[in-house]
């Protein structure tokens, strides 16, 4: 059986002020890297129409894992704990991508899919949780406007949204890594950070 994936981002929904949203919520994408994103998702989509395949579109959230976490930033002193109100992000462990990808492909799905974490939380809330672990202070709260971030950063905190992956688990996928807690809590007891 042939099938088709393509990586997309939930950056193709744009800012919905924190409200929920999943697989058939409106596409809204502020920044030109999300709009031609979602132009790539229907090009794929098309393609696969047309020759009779199966093509899954993977939008993946903020991906963190082994060597791109909390932990090295608190270890080399460049994490910072920004602070906007009612800011929230999704994540998604690199591992559960591949096991994500590997599941959907198994069972030859097509369709769009949200890869992304159970729990959308204030970015802050993982720094603290990553400092607690690791028995020391968290960097000092800088608030978003005072935050010196690049342009692709400042980018990403233009979008505030809660990402539902319900669909993927009604299809009966179960994530290893479900929220940052658990996720943080493996990484520095297993010392993979």
């Amino acid at each position: 059986m042939q099938w088709v994936c393509y990586l997309s981002t939930v950056g193709v929904y744009g800012d919905h002020d924190g409200a929920w949203v999943d697989e058939t919520s409106e596409c809204r994408p502020t920044s030109e890297r999300s709009k031609r994103r979602l132009e790539i998702e229907q090009q794929w989509l098309e393609t696969g129409e047309k020759h009779g395949l199966p093509v899954a579109i993977l939008r993946l959230s903020g991906i963190y894992g082994p060597g791109r976490n909390a932990f090295r930033k608190l270890l080399d002193g460049s994490q910072k704990r920004v602070i906007k109100e009612n800011q929230v992000f999704n994540r998604i462990r690199v591992e559960d991508i591949g096991y994500a990808t590997a599941f959907l492909a198994e069972h030859g799905f097509g369709g769009i899919f949200n890869i992304t974490d159970d729990e959308p939380a204030p970015p802050q809330d993982v720094v603290g949780e990553a400092a607690r672990l690791m028995g020391i202070d968290p960097p000092p709260a800088i608030a978003f406007e005072n935050a010196d971030l690049s342009p692709m950063a400042r980018s990403f905190w233009g979008e505030n949204k809660r990402v539902s992956n319900a669909k993927l688990k009604k299809r009966g996928y179960e994530f290893e890594f479900p929220n940052y807690r658990q996720s943080l809590k493996q990484l520095w007891d297993m010392k993979v950070y």
